[in-house]
């Protein structure tokens, strides 16, 4: 008896959809969140919680057309003047990452001493909502407001799950994601380990840090040169935009090309330098 052909069009496509259903998919957040984007994520890892990504380009864009003015009354140049807008847009964006990086090293300073605490607060026999709490009195300076509000958080709510979520996203920190995600999978699974696991990861935490400060300090020359020769090139163009010949020469469509072109290469031997001496990064996982 042979078999129609629709119905083995049917299973062929009902097969096909359970092949693609068992393949790895990506993690479901909790109903009424919604992940924040990147420009959101680096001004929350720079601790800028009170500005959000619109406000951030509207500074960008502000900063950016009070320098091209500036640049025009001085040079009355456009072309100069605009090259200069675009960096004044960029300066904003810049710090903001500049701070991330910063409050990230600062973290990675700190992380050890919380999990400590954290370790002596299980081992005293509290129990993880009151040893989070607590930190936000005993805990390291810069981390105790993210603490004292998950404090408030839970004291309002009574849900741990959501006031963890809440401090992941307040403290915007790797390392932060992999404690909090160790300590909800202690309090719904149970053990007797945690203890240990705390001191493990404290132990870990340390030796990261140590390697890697001196990483940075190695790395360091190649960042600053990096920003030195990309630098360099427009504070001369600048100067040189004293003199009425230099004007006019940047005011043609040469002049316009030869702009467009050096900064095109300046920003690619820029991110090449970047690229070159960067050391890898612990990337939010565990969002």
């Amino acid at each position: 008896m042979s078999v129609p052909g629709g119905l083995l069009g049917l299973a062929l496509g009902v097969g096909l959809l359970l092949i693609w259903r068992s393949g790895a998919r990506a993690p479901v957040r909790r109903a009424g969140t919604s992940r924040p984007g990147r420009r959101q994520q680096l001004l929350a890892a720079a601790g800028l919680t009170g500005i959000n990504s619109a406000q951030l380009l509207a500074l960008q864009v502000a900063l950016g057309i009070a320098c091209l003015l500036l640049v025009l009354l001085t040079t009355q140049t456009v072309t100069i003047s605009l090259a200069f807008g675009v960096f004044g847009s960029a300066v904003p964006h810049l710090l903001v990452r500049r701070l991330a990086a910063k409050r990230r090293a600062d973290l990675r300073e700190v992380w050890p001493e919380v999990v400590d605490n954290l370790a002596s607060a299980v081992r005293a026999g509290l129990s993880l909502p009151e040893a989070l709490s607590a930190l936000a009195v005993r805990g390291p300076e810069v981390l105790r407001g993210s603490f004292a509000r998950f404090a408030a958080d839970h004291r309002s709510s009574g849900r741990f799950s959501d006031a963890l979520d809440r401090l992941k996203d307040d403290l915007a920190d790797p390392v932060g994601d992999r404690i909090v995600e160790t300590l909800r999978v202690a309090r719904e699974v149970g053990g007797s380990d945690l203890g240990r696991v705390l001191r493990t990861l404290a132990a870990f935490l340390r030796e990261d840090a140590r390697a890697r400060a001196e990483l940075e300090t190695r790395q360091g020359w190649v960042i600053q040169a990096a920003r030195l020769a990309v630098a360099a090139p427009w504070v001369v163009l600048l100067l040189l935009a004293t003199q009425q010949q230099t004007l006019t020469a940047y005011d043609s469509p040469v002049g316009t090309a030869l702009l467009l072109i050096g900064g095109g290469v300046c920003l690619l031997a820029y991110q090449l330098m970047l690229k070159i001496g960067r050391l890898p990064e612990d990337v939010r996982v565990l969002q």
